[in-house]
């Protein structure tokens, strides 16, 4: 019997756009699949949506607060509606960047040191020496994210926003040099590890996440293999530490070059990666001989309730 997936998408967070669009690559793959497909922009009335539709399973391609920080998970754990991705648990802890940085660090993934703090504390003086980051505890798609320089001499101002749209508590983290590079997990195997190059940006931020041109996908990155094998390795780690499900994707900064410290560092882990056009998951598994089908079909045999 054919499957009936709906794709939940959309949602009301900050990152709509991009759920819009690797929930509608996800649920265009999986009708060429062969999948019975409804395709769910998802809002306040979800629960009477999904009542009525009674879907086989949940094909989870929100973003941001609700679609991956285990509410909606919850919503599906009541319904008994198997879904995909990681549980309510797994969500809620990997969501919450400074709760997730303690457990990797407990099982041996190594992290850049933090500080939490209120934004108009961060506002009056630094925090810590300068270079440092400052981020939302619990937003994705580098939403908010203010990087301080090594010669900036007062603190971000932008903290003291009257229109400030994150919470009030925000995380200080030492801001590590080097490449940008990221490692996708598929059930219980790391994949391979990706180097991004921005294009015109100081950062991996949103546009150079999603807009075409944004950055430069290296993949192989070409970095030394002992390195490269304890990206997979720590991705594994990670994932498995904060009790993943399914796919995720693991973020790291190396500092490599010659007059740089070698610290390696994990940045956080994505429980819901972006399945858009210039997502990087897609890509990572499609050279591990995954193509986008193949991979959100995958996804979706995977599903289940209780995860």
């Amino acid at each position: 019997m054919t499957k009936h997936v709906a794709v939940l998408m959309g949602g009301w967070a900050a990152e709509r756009p991009v759920s819009l669009s690797s929930g509608n690559a996800c649920a265009d793959a999986l009708e060429e699949a062969g999948y019975t497909v409804s395709r769910v922009d998802v809002d306040r009335n979800v629960v009477e949506v999904l009542k009525e539709l009674k879907p086989d399973v949940a094909f989870n391609a929100l973003h941001g607060p609700f679609g991956e920080d285990g509410c909606i998970q919850g919503v599906l754990e009541l319904l008994e509606i198997p879904y995909t991705h990681s549980g309510v648990m797994s969500s809620a802890l990997a969501m919450h960047k400074v709760k997730a940085k303690a457990v990797m660090k407990a099982a041996g993934v190594p992290v850049a040191e933090e500080r939490v703090v209120h934004r108009l504390e961060a506002a009056k003086q630094h925090v810590m020496a300068p270079p440092y980051v400052i981020k939302p505890i619990n937003e994705g798609s580098s939403f908010g994210v203010v990087i301080v320089k090594e010669d900036q001499e007062h603190p971000p101002q932008e903290l003291t926003r009257d229109d400030w749209p994150y919470p009030d508590v925000v995380m200080a983290e030492k801001f590590v040099a080097g490449r940008e590079l990221t490692c996708a997990v598929m059930g219980d195997v790391a994949l391979g590890v990706l180097e991004i190059v921005p294009m015109g940006h100081n950062f991996y931020d949103y546009d150079a996440k999603y807009v075409p041109g944004g950055s430069q996908h290296i993949l192989p990155a070409k970095i030394l293999p002992p390195v490269y094998q304890e990206i997979q390795k720590l991705s594994l780690k990670a994932h498995q530490a904060l009790g993943c499900r399914g796919v995720s994707r693991a973020d790291f900064r190396l500092d490599d070059s010659s007059t740089g410290t070698g610290e390696l560092v994990c940045l956080e882990v994505n429980t819901q990666p972006g399945m858009t056009p210039t997502s990087l998951v897609p890509e990572i598994a499609a050279e591990a001989g995954h193509d986008f089908k193949e991979l959100v079909s995958w996804i979706v045999e995977d599903a289940s309730c209780g995860r």
